[in-house]
């Protein structure tokens, strides 16, 4: 009889639990869809958002007032200026003439064409035919002789060293009094100054290069 009962009692009770397990299955089933529909609802306020902020972001540059691209203009090559003329309270152009050892200070202005070098005549002071042509030379070339008179002051060196120290100085008188004859005088070589030289002495030989006499035997 007991054995019975107890066969009776586990009979319901597995009864009892097989009624209760749908319910349980139900509830988790429940539980399940309610944790997706809340995770779905989150991913799709997130997505939401995005999407809104991507809208906002376009409507502002929609929106925006179109910047003007600035175009660079290119500046014009300037124009050099034309140089003016360098001149004392006298009317006079000064400028300094060197070859070698000879410096000449040149003083020139509009006249008759007379040359004065160390208060002598140019004839005077040059004798050579061959120095007066090369100090007149800077007027030859750009046909202005015997259109300014000019007073140098010649020191050092020889004769020939100051004609082309006074031929120097004068084309640079005349560069500064009418800029315009530059090119000329430039093309002459008139304007660049002669930087040869006495070349040294050297030690051991009678001169810059010559040396003494050799004999072998």
């Amino acid at each position: 009889m007991v054995a019975k009962k107890k066969e009776t009692a586990a009979k319901t009770e597995e009864k009892k639990t097989a009624k209760k397990a749908p319910a349980k299955k139900a509830a988790a089933k429940k539980e399940t869809k309610a944790t997706v529909k809340t995770v779905v609802e989150k991913k799709v306020s997130k997505t939401a958002k995005k999407s809104l902020d991507d809208l906002k972001t376009v409507v502002k540059e929609v929106e925006a007032p179109v910047k003007e691209e600035k175009v660079e203009v290119k500046a014009e090559p300037k124009v050099a200026e034309p140089r003016q003329p360098k001149k004392d309270k006298f009317g006079r152009s000064q400028a300094v003439g060197k070859k070698k050892d000879a410096i000449a200070r040149v003083y020139l202005k509009l006249g008759k064409g007379k040359i004065t070098v160390n208060d002598r005549d140019l004839k005077d002071y040059f004798p050579r035919p061959v120095l007066q042509m090369i100090i007149n030379q800077p007027f030859a070339v750009t046909a202005r002789e015997g259109q300014y008179d000019v007073v140098c002051t010649a020191t050092g060196g020889g004769l020939s060293g100051q004609a082309y120290a006074l031929r120097h100085g004068i084309s640079r008188a005349l560069d500064l009094f009418e800029p315009e004859l530059h090119t000329a005088l430039k093309k002459a070589g008139f304007l660049t100054r002669d930087s040869r030289i006495v070349e040294r002495k050297k030690p051991g030989l009678s001169k810059a290069r010559k040396r003494f006499q050799f004999s072998k035997r």
